[in-house]
């Protein structure tokens, strides 16, 4: 650790104001140290993920997809919430979500959060790009939704995230939910699996081109990434 000399020893107002940094940063550092130990030991959280590109239009698209996230969890009853959410500085909009099989029954609900407008029914109804994939991405009918006119305006903004909560099939509960996607990773071709991608607009700003992303599992890095900002006093807003 760096020492700040006293530049007057004699005061003892200055001390005071000097030992009262120096144990600030020394708590900081345990804080930072403490939790960065615990999230590499610990295994990754199975409800949190990330997502990579599938199409390169946009030299941004690796950047932009570090401040994409996506959140899976219980809700009510026999339910399970997805939340989109975009944290971070480049300027980029998710405009569409999808969908591709999985436990899933129906979409049930879609929790628009302020400044954020989605219905159901995306277009285009499949993926950009997906049919593409070694295994392709084919959205499974009904399960999609995008952002309403203006599109880039009210889809996932910087800030901003998106709920959508999906019925389960009969005895189906979010273990299972996570067992799909974890299978979508591993063989994505088997009928059990459940894959889910989004589209965004717009990547660096008004004019900037479009890319899709499929979500993937959540890197140690990432964790710690989203651990620097925390204690550099940002949150990333979350709405259910």
């Amino acid at each position: 650790m760096r020492h700040i000399r006293n530049p007057n020893p004699t005061s003892g107002r200055t001390r005071l104001r000097f030992e009262k940094i120096v144990m600030k940063r020394e708590r900081q550092s345990l804080v930072v140290s403490l939790a960065a130990l615990w999230l590499l030991a610990a295994p990754a959280r199975a409800d949190m993920y990330g997502f990579t590109a599938i199409t390169s239009n946009s030299p941004l698209r690796h950047d932009v997809a570090e401040q994409l996230s996506l959140e899976v969890t219980g809700y009510a009853g026999d339910q399970v919430l997805f939340t989109f959410a975009n944290a971070g500085a480049i300027a980029s909009s998710i405009t569409d979500v999808y969908f591709d099989d999985g436990a899933l029954l129906h979409l049930a609900d879609i929790i628009n959060t302020p400044g954020v407008v989605f219905q159901e029914l995306a277009t285009p109804s499949n993926l950009p790009g997906g049919a593409a994939l070694d295994t392709p991405f084919l959205v499974t009918e009904g399960f999609s939704a995008d952002s309403q006119q203006p599109v880039p305006v009210n889809g996932v903004n910087p800030g901003e995230s998106l709920g959508i909560v999906f019925d389960l099939q009969e005895g189906k509960a979010l273990a299972d939910v996570l067992a799909a996607i974890q299978l979508g990773f591993t063989n994505p071709a088997d009928d059990g699996s459940l894959r889910i991608g989004i589209h965004v607009q717009q990547i660096g700003g008004s004019g900037g081109t479009s890319d899709s992303f499929i979500a993937v599992p959540v890197a140690p890095a990432v964790l710690l990434g989203v651990l620097g900002f925390a204690v550099a006093g940002l949150k990333l807003r979350k709405y259910v």
